[in-house]
């Protein structure tokens, strides 16, 4: 290195290309996050907590567990990791020398009337000592190479890829995350159905028995064959709901063995448990606790990193590179003196200097791309943790409000529940008609799928809301 800095001309030519290079400013991130989710200033965080805490429910945490040793797209995304690690391993061996082993045998015959033909016969060696023709040549030795990273371009190069191999690991968290709520989702949606195939089947019961009551007032002429066929087309209507809740069951059943990475089979769980869940009180932490705990912010901000390194490198492309070459080994035309020395003895060493002049264009765009692409992943990292942050807001608004509803739909369903067995008392002392009975059942019916459904959105957000505040992938 002493060696090349004793030579002006280039020292002067490497500061001419520095000079010549085209300015770039990195951009900068503009994400703040609020100080807190509104009134709520809570220090401790569920996202902290493991799935295996999290779930206690010990079917759901079997599924996850079996989930993350089989699901496809895990497997999938593993070989990515897998090909980003070899990325970064390569792009460490670039700035390390090269060194290898070579060998090589060949023959050559030259013509009498070419500058070798005519160097053999002016020597006028005798004829136990000519060169034999055609001439052997034997090599054995050994050869490096090493490319110098004064500007370092290739350190940098190995850290961007490095930073990118991170970025997918987190990436593998946020797969992670997202699989166990999708899996959390599913299962509470098939205890749900669960539930609504269980109140069809007592309603099939409550409306049976109805249809017979109707079927002896219809014998004693206190009804017509009219509420007959009514009260039957009713029950006939919830049988049929029944095969369709069936249907939904099975398939949810097959999409949650999808994500377990298994042909179907069934889902083991305890259908009873359902109206027992009740949704624990979640401690939302900090909004600066998301920038530890989502998976997705660190990959948006390792990829920033990545970024800004490339810049670097795209811009050493503009500077002289200097490489090294050097060569050691034997050669001879008979083999019987290949290895005697110093005689077949050769070496050589070699020092380069190159630079880009003239035509710089395909320099010049890489380094703008690079440059756009550095934008890029800031505006992308800005969205990420914007969303985040918005993700968190909305589960909390929307958990305080399932709360409410929950609450009035429960007492609308005790309230319709107490009017089936009115209207049916007054229907059989002929104080109300069929229709306020058929009408009664119905609703009824529909207020309990409906409270269903409620317990289920409120489990889904409070899935939603661990995976929001980044829990999941410990």
């Amino acid at each position: 290195m002493k060696q090349i800095f004793k030579y002006p001309f280039i020292v002067g030519m490497a500061m001419m290309l520095y000079a010549c290079a085209p300015g770039l400013v990195p951009k900068k991130s503009t994400a703040s996050l609020p100080d807190g989710y509104g009134s709520k200033t809570d220090t401790a965080n569920v996202a902290q907590q493991s799935w295996q805490d999290y779930f206690a429910d010990p079917h759901l945490v079997a599924l996850i567990d079996t989930a993350m040793k089989n699901n496809q797209e895990l497997r999938i995304f593993s070989q990515e990791l897998e090909i980003a690690r070899n990325e970064v391993m390569e792009r460490k061996g670039e700035y390390l020398p090269f060194v290898g082993l070579g060998a090589e045998a060949g023959l050559e015959k030259v013509g009498r009337y070419t500058r070798d033909g005519a160097v053999e016969e002016s020597l006028q060696i005798r004829e136990d000592e000519a060169f034999p023709e055609p001439l052997p040549d034997y090599m054995l030795g050994a050869y490096a190479s090493w490319e110098i990273d004064i500007w370092h371009k290739l350190r940098n190069a190995k850290k961007s890829a490095m930073s990118r191999f991170l970025a997918s690991a987190e990436g593998r968290k946020f797969l992670v995350t997202n699989l166990v709520s999708e899996i959390a989702d599913t299962y509470y949606e098939l205890l749900a159905l669960d539930n609504q195939l269980e109140i069809i089947r007592q309603n099939i019961q409550i409306q049976t028995d109805a249809l017979n009551v109707v079927k002896l007032q219809k014998q004693s002429a206190r009804v017509t064959e009219l509420a007959v066929r009514r009260f039957e087309a009713q029950v006939l209507n919830t049988r049929s709901m029944q095969f369709v809740i069936q249907q939904r069951i099975v398939e949810t059943e097959n999409r949650l063995n999808f994500l377990l990475g298994r042909y179907p089979e069934q889902i083991q769980r305890d259908p009873g448990l359902f109206n027992e869940l009740s949704p624990d009180v979640i401690q939302f932490g900090l909004p600066a606790d998301l920038l530890e705990n989502r998976p997705d912010i660190r990959e948006a901000e390792l990829n920033l990193i990545a970024a800004d390194l490339d810049i670097k490198v795209a811009k050493a492309h503009f500077y002289p590179t200097v490489d090294l070459k050097a060569g050691l080994g034997f050669q001879a035309f008979n083999p019987g003196v290949l290895l005697s020395t110093p005689e077949s003895l050769i070496y050589s060493a070699a020092g380069g200097l190159t630079a880009p002049l003239i035509n710089r264009n395909a320099i010049k765009a890489a380094y703008f791309t690079a440059g756009a692409k550095q934008i890029q992943a800031v505006y992308e990292y800005d969205q990420t943790v914007l969303n985040a942050y918005i993700e968190v807001v909305n589960q909390m608004s929307r958990i305080s409000n399932l709360k409410s509803s929950y609450d009035l739909k429960a007492r609308q369903v005790d309230a319709l529940t107490e009017s089936v067995d009115i209207s049916n008392n007054l229907f059989r002392s002929a104080r109300a008609d069929y229709m306020e009975v058929l009408l009664t059942q119905r609703e009824a019916l529909e207020s309990r799928f409906e409270l269903v459904e409620t317990k289920m959105q409120q489990l889904h957000a409070w899935v939603a809301t661990y995976r929001a505040l980044g829990g999941g992938w410990r």
